[in-house]
């Protein structure tokens, strides 16, 4: 049995993988995540994906390697983490009434580096007409400043859309579990 490692610092990729009953360990990768000049949205996430699961790969020689990375756009403007209030009411502010996309990358990276998988799931989301009254109630409870767009669908976030359409109900909350299954099957993990 490969060990398996998450490349992240996320608690919510973490308690997704958690689901799966795989005894798995994390990793905190170190890596510049400044996009590049050029660059797509989908090349971007695929590459950070990539570059969190060698990162640590190189950490963990002999493991099975995930790295997973998100970004949120609007009409092709990537929406960052806030960070604080101001820019998440911004930030809402925009979505309301609009689709965003969320791009969530995922890669596997075997053990002798001879496979190296990675793929992308797309996630679209129609938000509510957002009202500032709901955009500051739904801030104070939840308080998103570290989620890409402002937007947690894991909690109150639901309360914020319309509909959403995806192939993988988990590839919202950064770790697409469907995908991520038949990717560690191509490295001879089988999940049951």
């Amino acid at each position: 049995m490969h060990s398996l490692v998450l490349a992240s610092s996320s608690i919510y990729r973490r308690e997704l993988l958690s689901r799966l009953k795989y005894p798995f360990i994390t990793y905190a990768p170190e890596i510049d995540e400044t996009p590049h000049p050029d660059e797509t949205i989908t090349d971007m996430v695929l590459r950070l994906s990539r570059e969190k699961a060698l990162a640590a790969l190189r950490n963990n020689p002999g493991c099975v390697c995930i790295g997973s990375d998100e970004v949120a756009a609007l009409e092709n403007t990537i929406l960052g983490k806030p960070l604080n209030h101001e820019n998440a009411i911004k930030q809402l502010t925009q979505m309301s009434g609009q689709v965003v996309i969320f791009y969530t990358g995922v890669c596997v990276a075997g053990p002798d580096l001879t496979r190296v998988d990675t793929r992308l799931a797309l996630t679209t989301v129609k938000f509510r007409s957002l009202t500032q009254t709901m955009i500051e109630n739904y801030l104070h409870k939840e308080q998103p400043y570290s989620s890409a767009g402002s937007f947690k669908s894991e909690t109150l976030g639901s309360a914020l859309v319309e509909h959403y359409e995806s192939d993988d109900p988990t590839a919202i909350i950064g770790l697409p579990l469907i995908m991520l299954c038949e990717m560690l099957r191509q490295v001879g993990i089988e999940i049951i």
